[in-house]
């Protein structure tokens, strides 16, 4: 592949953007703009604008004196901070926008021409259409930037601008008759209907969106972390100042009458203006079709380069360039034959909006990159050029709110037609979808930000809602895990769930490569369920040092963690020792303790969730109730029911029933009350028994256990379950409030 040929400098930058921004509108709308709002409308409108301008121009230099940009400017920032699949819907987007906008000047470049189509249509009768000039020019053009490329158009941008600037200098210095019968003010200004400020708003924006243009020439310029940063501010700042002077010019020469009605009144203030002003316009609208015409291919060549487009043999087509001085000669005829067909339909009205729309999220997401750099606080971003994220933000939030103010329709179209695109290049570029790291590093700001911030509010809060953040220890492959499953569904809506994969080993390079390589493996595994788990794995000597280490760490959600939750299988116990050695050091701590005896019988949760209540046991009563209520809001199982049985004495029988109901009731809990059942223990009959009777084919049993039972029982306390699927016997640490 030939070296690029970086061969521009400042220059080129500042003349690209300023002739965009003193471009067609600035002729041919400002009075009209003057005219409807006053003068003090026109400038509360360019401080608006340039409330979104301004921001951009210091998040792009902020941003290309952090890494060197390459070819497609703003494309190139967009998609090497949002990733490549966002870049590239923006980016297709933005082309588009900015290879109709060669169309857009060259249309309006024959404006210049009104009193040759006037002339022949009084002295003719003869209506002469505008693609008589128009079409040449626009060939003219193409032929002009394919053959010769972007080094001839910056030398004839040189030109065209020197002849705007004289045209503008006849302008300053020119009267009128109105100027010298009328002694005007600024005080004397009127902000005039207020009701079409941003009817106004919306044809004068586009005038303000040319700052950019000449950051797609980042890929020819020698140093672009000087040159963008010095070219865009520089020509965002003097347009400003120049649109100011302008619009008091305009308000203090001409009355309102013609401000409105005549499209060229600023001919009639400018000296020799019947010839100045036309050639101004000429030069305005000339060069912004040269600066768009130079930066769309850029940015297409570089969108095919990144391999955005569909077709494998057009991303290698249009990424192709001339050997000789590097020009996208194939990009550059793609967009010549774009803008040549809106020439030729003569009207860009229809399209002008919505690419207004697609300018915008354009520079919405310039000012957003900066932002998200700021909050994220990276190490790598380390600009030369620095903005502020409180300038980035205004920028960011100002660009959607003009939007929608400017249309609301065409922005919800632009909007919707992105998402289109979007799910498009997601779905063709299914290997692309990556987590982009300045969104990763927001998130983990913001992540640490918010553990602090409830650190720190911990010992403020007089109650606390419980809710179970719970963690979960294992070496059994994850696709057998019911643990893993039930984790998940306490995870999914009311609780936080940490699933640890045990490596039972002592920490080295190799256990580390392991269990590096064997996270990634469980991710996989999952990858097909909606899953709701934090997935990390531990590496131990020990199964007891790997608990002690656990419950020690804070828990993902920035809270402790507050429940542990031990797994064995039913029919070959042998784990189960290690999880009643276990139980009194995690019960040295503030934390709940699940143990799940899982069943070979699968969990056919549409049996339903049974909760078993002892009177003798009434202090897990309500974290099992509310354990089964957060189970449910599992969408998997929202056809399972919680049927709630307890175990009494026949004169507990009225007390029970009662204490039960008032529970439901009173907690809101969706529990029919059909399903609670108070059942007479027979003397001499366990308990055990009438729980395997009556819950043999339930999805989920849950049963209490109390810490002495365990101590002194053992491995006995969980025997004679057999005919029951899979049990959850649960421990509380502390009594849980329902209501």
């Amino acid at each position: 592949m030939t070296k690029q040929i970086r061969q521009f400098g400042t220059a080129p930058v500042f003349f690209t953007a300023i002739s965009t921004i003193l471009g067609a509108i600035l002729f041919l709308r400002f009075g009209y703009a003057v005219g409807t709002l006053g003068l003090w409308g026109v400038v509360l409108i360019i401080l608006l604008g340039h409330l979104v301008t301004i921001p951009t121009a210091l998040a792009i230099s902020e941003i290309a004196t952090n890494k060197r940009v390459e070819g497609g400017g703003e494309y190139f920032i967009i998609s090497r901070s949002f990733g490549l699949n966002i870049g590239a819907t923006i980016g297709m987007a933005l082309y588009f926008s900015q290879a109709i906008s060669v169309a857009f000047y060259v249309i309006a470049f024959t404006e210049a021409f009104e009193f040759l189509f006037d002339w022949i249509a009084r002295t003719y009768d003869f209506i002469l259409p505008r693609q008589v000039i128009s079409l040449p020019v626009m060939i003219g053009l193409a032929a002009l930037i394919i053959k010769k490329g972007a080094n001839l158009g910056v030398k004839a941008l040189y030109i065209v601008v020197g002849i705007l600037l004289i045209s503008l200098i006849m302008f300053f210095l020119g009267h009128t008759d109105h100027a010298e019968v009328t002694s005007y003010t600024l005080s004397d200004s009127a902000f005039r209907n207020p009701q079409s400020f941003f009817v106004v708003f919306a044809i004068i924006f586009p005038a303000f969106t040319g700052m950019t243009a000449g950051v797609g020439l980042s890929g020819d310029l020698k140093r672009p972390s000087k040159s963008i940063p010095l070219g865009t501010i520089l020509a965002t700042v003097s347009g400003m100042i120049i649109y100011f002077f302008v619009v008091f010019k305009l308000a203090s020469s001409a009355p309102i009458e013609d401000l409105l009605n005549k499209q060229l009144i600023m001919a009639d203030i400018a000296i020799a203006g019947v010839i100045v002003v036309p050639l101004g316009l000429a030069a305005s609208t000339i060069s912004s079709a040269l600066g768009s015409f130079m930066v769309a291919p850029r940015t297409l060549q570089a969108l095919a380069l990144d391999k955005a487009l569909p077709s494998k043999r057009v991303n290698r087509w249009l990424s192709t360039v001339n050997p000789a001085d590097n020009e996208p000669q194939n990009a550059s005829l793609v967009t010549a034959i774009i803008a040549f067909v809106f020439v030729a339909l003569g009207n860009v009205n229809a399209v002008a909006s919505i690419i207004s729309m697609f300018f915008m999220v354009t520079y919405g997401s310039l000012c957003l990159i900066s932002f998200l750099n700021h909050f994220g606080s990276s190490p790598s971003y380390r600009p030369t050029f620095r903005s502020r994220w409180f300038i980035s933000l205004v920028g960011f939030l100002v660009s959607v709110w003009v939007m929608f103010k400017i249309s609301t329709p065409y922005a919800l179209l632009a909007i919707i037609v992105m998402t289109l695109m979007y799910l498009y290049v997601n779905h063709y570029h299914k290997y692309r979808k990556g987590f982009a790291s300045i969104f990763a590093n927001a998130l983990f700001q913001l992540n640490r930000d918010l553990q602090v911030m409830l650190q720190k509010r911990k010992d403020k809060v007089s109650r606390q809602e419980w809710r179970p953040s719970a963690i979960c220890i294992s070496s059994k492959p994850i696709h057998q895990n019911k643990a893993f499953d039930l984790l998940n569904w306490i995870s999914f809506k009311y609780g936080f769930g940490t699933y640890l994969h045990l490596i039972e080993d002592y920490y080295s390079r190799n256990t580390v490569e392991l269990a590096e390589k064997k996270l990634h493996e469980i991710i996989e595994n999952v990858s097909h369920v909606t899953n709701y788990v934090y997935i990390d794995t531990i590496i131990s000597p020990s199964y007891t040092s790997a608990i002690s280490q656990a419950i020690q760490i804070p828990g993902v959600a920035g809270m402790e963690n507050n429940m542990v939750i031990f797994e064995y299988d039913k029919e070959s116990p042998d784990k189960l020792k290690k999880v009643i050695d276990n139980f009194a050091l995690v019960n040295s701590g503030q934390f709940d303790i699940c143990i799940l005896a899982c069943s070979e019988k699968p969990m056919n949760m549409k049996n339903g969730i049974h909760v078993w209540i002892n009177s003798l046991d009434t202090e897990n009563a309500n974290l099992m109730i509310l354990l089964s209520f957060i189970i449910l809001g599992h969408p998997d199982l929202k056809k399972a029911e919680i049927k709630i049985f307890a175990l009494c004495k026949e004169e507990e029988l009225p007390s029970i029933k009662q204490e039960l109901r008032n529970l439901v009731i009173l907690g809101r809990l969706p529990i029919n009350e059909k399903n609670i059942k108070v059942i007479i223990q027979p003397e001499g009959v366990p308990a055990r028994r009438i729980i395997s009777e009556k819950s043999d084919k339930a999805g989920l049993t849950l049963i209490g256990l109390r810490e002495e039972m365990v101590k002194h029982g053992k491995e006995e306390v969980f025997e004679g379950y057999d005919e029951l699927g899979t049990v959850l016997f649960v421990h509380s640490k502390n009594q849980k409030s329902i209501h």
